[in-house]
């Protein structure tokens, strides 16, 4: 029997080549037919305050241009979200350093983060695009910046939990460390 390693774990790999953090994202242990993913709690925090950086940026881009207003709206909605799963994630794990993806209410709590920043994206992208000409270049070339950081993290978080299949998410346009310099999370 040839001994394959998971797709979680390959996907585990590759975020970290993409990362290329100091900091391990995540590890793969597989003990019999039982394999393990240990999540860094550092990274999904910083991960989501990427997204909570990207939404604030964006909203106030937008604000500039009432035409607009829904759409920053709709923004601010879904980084109350973001906020919410987060705080939930944060204040449960307390000091702890890495918890187990694979236990229901951990992977409950991650996964609510990676929903929530996923929302952020959606929400930016329908409003950098609906807003169409409103927009000055400049405003939505920036804000098309903070959407593609963005879009890098979430891609890079789908790799950690390997839930990327259940998502269609771009390749990430830029590295992990671009991305969150972008969005204003220095690591």
């Amino acid at each position: 029997m040839t001994n394959r390693p998971s797709r979680r774990a390959l996907l585990c790999g590759a975020s970290a080549l993409l990362a290329g953090s100091a900091l391990a994202a995540c590890t793969v242990s597989t003990n019999g037919n039982v394999t393990t993913i240990t999540l860094n709690v550092a990274k999904i925090v910083a991960y989501g305050q990427a997204g909570l950086n990207a939404a604030a940026t964006v909203t106030s881009y937008l604000s500039a241009f009432p035409a607009v207003s829904p759409y920053a709206a709709a923004i601010t909605a879904a980084e109350t979200a973001l906020s919410g799963a987060l705080q939930a994630l944060s204040s449960t794990a307390g000091s702890t350093l890495t918890i187990d993806y694979n236990d229901a209410t951990w992977r409950t709590r991650v996964d609510s983060v990676l929903n929530a920043l996923a929302q952020v994206g959606a929400a930016i992208s329908t409003a950098i695009s609906g807003a169409g000409s409103a927009l000055s270049s400049t405003v939505k070339a920036d804000a098309t910046t903070a959407l593609s950081a963005l879009h890098t993290i979430i891609s890079l978080f789908d790799a950690l939990v390997g839930v990327s299949a259940a998502r269609a998410v771009a390749a990430p346009a830029m590295s992990e460390a671009q991305a969150l310099r972008v969005l204003g999370v220095i690591r």
